[in-house]
């Protein structure tokens, strides 16, 4: 059942907190030669993953890339929107860890 979550519930970062979720707006990159996550573009964060966009299957494989970067299971990971699109909307709930863009973007925005 879909939610009515604003669509920019990060303003003008490319992540926001709600609680203890983490919201992180993503542009993702699929059939990358490596799996990685870039450097903020705008409003959105980077990130590549090695699987092809077929079906949804780049955005799966990117979720199940992610949870160990932020110390959380596959489960914790909602897409709120973007499932088969490069643009997407991830919910974090509870991470355990963040990647090190997350604390460059928190010292930018001081």
């Amino acid at each position: 059942m879909p939610t009515n979550r604003p669509r920019n519930a990060t303003g003008d970062s490319f992540f926001a907190w709600d609680g203890d979720t983490l919201i992180v707006n993503i542009l993702g990159k699929p059939s990358a030669t490596k799996d990685a996550i870039g450097k903020p573009k705008g409003t959105q964060l980077k990130v590549s993953v090695t699987a092809a966009p077929k079906d949804g299957k780049a955005t799966d494989y990117m979720v199940r890339f992610l949870a160990p970067q932020f110390g959380v299971a596959v489960s914790d990971i909602e897409v709120v929107f973007g499932q088969e699109n490069v643009n997407k909307q991830l919910r974090i709930h509870a991470p355990k860890k963040l990647p090190a863009v997350f604390s460059q973007a928190a010292l930018d925005l001081q």
